[in-house]
C-alpha cells in the first residue's frame, strides 16, 4: 500500500490566507474554495463585494480540478475546441478556468477554485494560495 498525504486544517487555513492576501492585494472581490482529493468542500469564503454566483462557481471549479487531477482550464479548452460531448461527463460541473489541483509527490491531495475576476486572475489567486504550502 501507498502512504498518501492529506490536507489538514492548518494547511487549508494557510492556503486560504495566502489566496485571500493575493486577492486583496489586487483589489479583487472573489470567492475561494478549497476541496480535498475527492472534491469535498473543506473551505469556502466569499470576499466582500464578490458576486453571489461566485460562491457556487468556485467550489465547482475546485471539485473539477480535484477529480480530474488537473487544472479545470483543460476541460474548458476541450469544450471550446469542439468536444462538446464532454459537457455530459459525470460529476464535472466547473468546466471553467480557475480550478487548480494541489499536487504533492505527484499525487493530487486537493484543489483550489476561485471565481470572481478574469479566469487567469482566478488561477493566479489559487496558485498563490497553493504556493503557501511550499510544495
Amino acid at each position: 500500500m501507498k502512504t498518501k498525504s492529506t490536507l489538514e486544517l492548518a494547511d487549508v487555513k494557510k492556503i486560504a490566507a495566502a489566496a485571500e492576501a493575493e486577492a486583496l492585494r489586487n483589489h479583487w472581490a472573489v470567492s475561494i474554495a478549497i476541496v480535498d482529493d475527492g472534491g469535498h468542500l473543506l473551505w469556502l469564503q466569499r470576499l466582500d463585494g464578490a458576486a453571489a454566483i461566485s460562491a457556487h462557481i468556485a467550489p465547482a471549479k475546485a471539485h473539477t480540478a480535484a477529480l480530474g487531477r488537473r487544472e479545470s482550464k483543460g476541460y474548458e479548452d476541450m469544450v471550446n475546441g469542439g468536444r462538446v460531448s464532454f459537457l455530459s461527463a459525470p460529476e464535472l460541473k466547473g468546466l471553467l478556468e480557475g480550478g487548480v489541483p494541489i499536487l504533492k509527490d505527484g499525487e493530487c491531495i486537493g484543489a483550489v477554485g476561485v471565481s470572481g475576476v478574469k479566469s487567469s486572475e482566478d488561477v493566479q489567486i489559487g496558485k498563490a494560495g497553493i504556493a503557501a504550502l511550499g510544495l
